[in-house]
């Protein structure tokens, strides 16, 4: 086989096996590829929306829409506490784990939510 034909040989099995991955590396991407974050505000003394179901891997972003402080805290201490939000500050939790966290103002506790991921 001269270096022509080796060289054409080559560069067919590169096309055809680059080609035949493609769907692979394209569900993979979707698979790796972060949620959205999802919204949730504190407005009026209540979080709004009141529960979430989000898959796992997803950030939940806590904004402070009152002229009052706010602090996020787990009721089970499954996640970290955020700082006092004043007005238009955020606070975001990654949720990696499946299970229902609630949650909750430590400055207001009767203000609840609760966040289930599948």
């Amino acid at each position: 086989m001269n270096v022509m034909s080796w060289m054409l040989v080559v560069i067919s099995a590169l096309v055809l096996s680059t080609a035949a991955l493609s769907p692979v590396m394209a569900a993979n991407a979707a698979m790796t590829t972060p949620a959205k974050p999802i919204a949730v505000d504190i407005r009026d003394f209540t979080f709004a929306p009141k529960t979430l179901t989000v898959s796992a891997g997803t950030r939940v972003v806590w904004t402070n829409r009152d002229e009052e402080p706010h602090v996020v805290v787990s009721a089970g201490n499954q996640f970290s506490p955020s700082r006092a939000l004043d007005t238009s500050d955020s606070y975001a939790v990654t949720f990696d784990h499946a299970g229902t966290y609630t949650y909750y103002c430590a400055m207001h506790p009767m203000m609840v939510g609760t966040v289930i991921v599948k």
